[in-house]
């Protein structure tokens, strides 16, 4: 398996057989975020760089950031997550937005995996990521994640 963003920088997409999305095999967490960093005391800069910060890239960030954090998992670690903001209707037809996020815990060799989703706003995008990291915790991601620590400690 290879990404298909490889193939395409050496001109091989006649390669690709077949393109998974992203429900399939979920990506790291934050996969693809950006961070822009000055000095506090530049107010230019910060006001010239606050226009590139998105809102619903921020919330998704934080919500993956947050369930990788409160799983302890490092950027090595088998934690796939991916957030979003969605369309939802209410019970009254009215449309409204809503922080959607997916994450798995897998075991390293792919034997296993454990998911878990939820729902809830961009301002609380933080507990959603906290909320679906202890919905894995739930459903064993503890103990498949000290198995795979039990089995890299055994290989060193």
């Amino acid at each position: 398996m290879v990404a298909r963003a490889g193939l395409a920088r050496l001109g091989r997409l006649d390669d690709v057989t077949e393109t998974l999305e992203p429900v399939q095999m979920l990506p790291a967490p934050a996969q693809g975020a950006l961070a822009v960093e000055c000095r506090a005391a530049d107010h230019r800069l910060a006001a010239v760089l606050a226009e590139l910060d998105d809102a619903d890239t921020r919330a998704a960030v934080t919500a993956e950031r947050a369930l990788l954090a409160e799983l302890e998992a490092g950027c090595s670690a088998p934690v796939g997550a991916i957030a979003e903001v969605v369309e939802s209707i209410d019970e009254e037809g009215r449309v409204f937005e809503e922080l959607s996020l997916r994450g798995c815990v897998a075991a390293l060799d792919g034997s296993d995996v454990i998911r878990a989703s939820g729902v809830g706003t961009s301002g609380r995008a933080r507990e959603l990521g906290l909320s679906v990291a202890a919905e894995l915790f739930e459903l064993g991601a503890r103990e498949l994640m000290w198995e795979r620590g039990k089995t890299r400690a055994r290989k060193i």
